[in-house]
């Protein structure tokens, strides 16, 4: 790996056709500030990725899940879980996920997670660093608080030994991880994400997550930009892949 040409992995859950898995793709190859093409696709649908694949990428991604939670009963999770704990974890693999990737990470480790839509937060939402957060080299760099974009139902309601809580918010106490000492960072919200590009998302989900009203919406009222935490993915690979 030479540090101007890193080869990424993105894992997805997303069913065969999703338009957004090219716009996931395409967002975080623009917070990263790399070409597409550098960024390859795993469908986790079809099966965890070998262990190899550490071999021919320099750092792992885990995104969002369209129709998919780490909760539902899917042939593809125990698999997936086992890729995180045995592989990423273990073998300390350069990885950040978010949203569902950000969950499944928790359930991996052994943390808790649960479904609650009273709870749940779509759109740009204020987020606090925590004491570990705000001590830690990739997190400090944020101002306290930060806006940033979010979109789940599911949340982290105990987070397993060895991760270090880095931020919350009002509705949810488990914003951010990290894998204490590794190269291994997680966020419930999308920093690949722009004000733009969550909106976007947002009206294709619109069926799961939206008012019904489009002209009168509070979650397209609420979108506002979050460069702060959107400059988070290109930080991390300066801190974490540069040699």
């Amino acid at each position: 790996m030479t540090e101007e040409h890193p080869r990424f992995v993105l894992l997805q859950a997303r069913d065969p056709g999703d338009p957004m898995s090219r716009h996931e793709q395409l967002c975080f190859a623009n917070a990263l500030s790399v070409p597409a093409e550098q960024i390859t696709l795993h469908d986790l649908l079809q099966g965890a990725p070998p262990p190899s694949v550490t071999e021919t990428h320099d750092a792992i991604l885990v995104g969002g899940s369209g129709d998919y939670s780490v909760l539902g009963d899917h042939d593809f999770l125990p698999a997936f879980f086992d890729f995180l704990a045995n592989v990423v974890i273990k073998e300390e693999v350069p990885t950040f996920a978010s949203c569902f990737g950000f969950q499944a990470l928790v359930l991996a480790g052994g943390g808790e997670v649960v479904h609650d839509d009273t709870r749940a937060e779509v759109g740009t939402y204020t987020l606090t660093l925590t004491e570990a957060g705000a001590a830690d080299p990739l997190f400090k760099t944020l101002p306290n608080p930060f806006r940033a974009q979010l979109g789940h139902k599911d949340h982290a309601a105990r987070l397993p030994a060895g991760m270090l809580n880095l931020a919350s918010s009002e509705s949810a106490p488990f914003q951010a991880l990290r894998v204490e000492g590794l190269p291994v960072v997680a966020t419930q919200f999308h920093p690949e994400l722009t004000r733009e590009a969550n909106t976007e998302r947002y009206l294709r989900y619109w069926d799961a997550y939206g008012t019904g009203d489009k002209t009168n919406d509070p979650v397209l009222a609420r979108m506002a930009d979050s460069p702060d935490s959107t400059a988070l993915l290109s930080r991390w690979v300066e801190m974490t892949l540069a040699k």
